[in-house]
C-alpha cells in the first residue's frame, strides 16, 4: 500500500544556491570591470584637506617621466585632447593623478590640455595625510 501513497513535494535548494553564487560572482566581476583607473600609480602626494569626490569619468595619470596614461594606455597631448572632446567635455569629470616626483609644470601642462579640450570639472588625486 505504501507504493500508492502520494509523496509530499520537495523544493530542491542546492541548485538555487548554485545559481545565486554564480550571479554573485558575475556581478562582482562586472563591478570590478567598471573601475575606471588602471591603478599603476603607487605613491600619490598627500594633503590634509582632501575630500571625497565622485568617481571620474576620465582618469589621467602623469608618470615621473612625463608620460600621460588614460584609459589603459600612453596618450599624447593630441590624443588626450581628442579623447576629452569625444566625451561631451562640458559634463566630463576628469581626475588627474601624479606620482610624488611629478613636477608642477607637468601638472599644469596636463590641466591646460584638458581645459583647452573643454572640460570644466577637473580634480586632483591625493591621499589623506596622517597628522
Amino acid at each position: 500500500m505504501r507504493y500508492f501513497e502520494t509523496r509530499k513535494a520537495r523544493i530542491e535548494i542546492i541548485p538555487m544556491i548554485d545559481i545565486m553564487l554564480f550571479l554573485l560572482v558575475f556581478f562582482a566581476m562586472m563591478t570590478l570591470k567598471m573601475i575606471p583607473t588602471s591603478g599603476q600609480l603607487s605613491k600619490l602626494p598627500t594633503s590634509s584637506t582632501t575630500v571625497k569626490i565622485p568617481p571620474p569619468k576620465l582618469m589621467i595619470e602623469i608618470h615621473d617621466d612625463g608620460t600621460l596614461w588614460a584609459e589603459g594606455g600612453v596618450r599624447s597631448a593630441e590624443e588626450l585632447t581628442a579623447m576629452v572632446k569625444s566625451k561631451n567635455p562640458s559634463e566630463l569629470a576628469v581626475t588627474i593623478a601624479g606620482g610624488e616626483k611629478v613636477n608642477l609644470q607637468q601638472l599644469m601642462s596636463t590641466i591646460d590640455i584638458v581645459k583647452h579640450a573643454g572640460a570644466l570639472q577637473i580634480g586632483l588625486a591625493a591621499k589623506t595625510s596622517n597628522q
